[in-house]
């Protein structure tokens, strides 16, 4: 599944790309940097909430442009906005529903409870995966755990610079440093789900978690990349249709 969301955000990047007239070629990773100021000096958009109206956008912001720290209380804020949005529920909903088919943990049964089962667990993997990368550890370590889009560049540079997101972040003190929130939050959370999935208990079925959730993590970042571009794509092509059914009714 993960390999899955990954080409489909590697698709999109490429969509995007076309769809600015922008070379599809590798280029060269920068790290993190400021996007620029919008025309006019005025501060760029904010990002809407939900990619795909479905997929939590609340810790995206458009640019580094008159950077301000989160507080505590904005973290937890934030953790909590993604946790128990309607996007996180349908998306517990959909892995419980393949994992329930696969049969991942036999003890868990099958049909409504056992869905019961599924869907609960599912549910507390994304909650406490935010909460423990978004507002514990971001708090505790002075990082800040948004998403700060690059929006210039090839669509390879921007790609690459959303990947590298995972790994490297900016400390609410300026600066940017190895993202240690998205790591340990991650692993502390997988570690508390050893003590719901009794049928997993294994260190490699630790590892594969953890690599999983990096890897869900990672295709997030790609979406919040490039959604803008795409959703002014879907737009244009929209007010074309419009247009043109328009005139061929006259």
């Amino acid at each position: 599944m993960i390999l899955r969301m990954i080409s489909v955000s590697t698709a999109l990047v490429l969509l995007a790309s076309l769809s600015q007239g922008q070379p599809a070629l590798p280029g060269a990773i920068s790290r993190p940097e400021a996007a620029p100021a919008s025309e006019g000096g005025n501060p760029p958009p904010e990002e809407s909430k939900r990619i795909l109206g479905i997929i939590p956008n609340y810790r995206t912001s458009p640019s580094l442009q008159n950077y301000q720290p989160l507080t505590t209380r904005e973290k937890i804020k934030l953790a909590s906005q993604d946790a128990f949005d309607r996007g996180t529920i349908v998306m517990a909903g959909l892995f419980a529903g393949q994992s329930q088919l696969t049969n991942a943990n036999r003890s868990f049964g099958q049909g409504a409870a056992g869905y019961g089962r599924y869907f609960g667990t599912a549910f507390a993997d994304f909650a406490i995966g935010d909460y423990m990368t978004e507002a514990v550890f971001p708090t505790l370590l002075h990082q800040d755990p948004r998403y700060f889009r690059r929006g210039t560049g090839s669509g390879w540079s921007r790609l690459g610079y959303a990947m590298g997101q995972i790994f490297w972040t900016h400390r609410d003190s300026g600066g940017t440093q190895f993202n240690y929130s998205e790591l340990i939050g991650n692993s502390t959370a997988v570690a508390i789900s050893q003590a719901y999935y009794a049928d997993n208990r294994t260190a490699s079925n630790a590892a594969g978690k953890l690599g999983m959730q990096l890897g869900i993590d990672m295709a997030a970042n790609i979406l919040k990349e490039f959604w803008p571009d795409l959703e002014r794509k879907f737009r244009r092509k929209h007010s074309r249709d419009s247009a043109s059914a328009r005139n061929s009714g006259n």
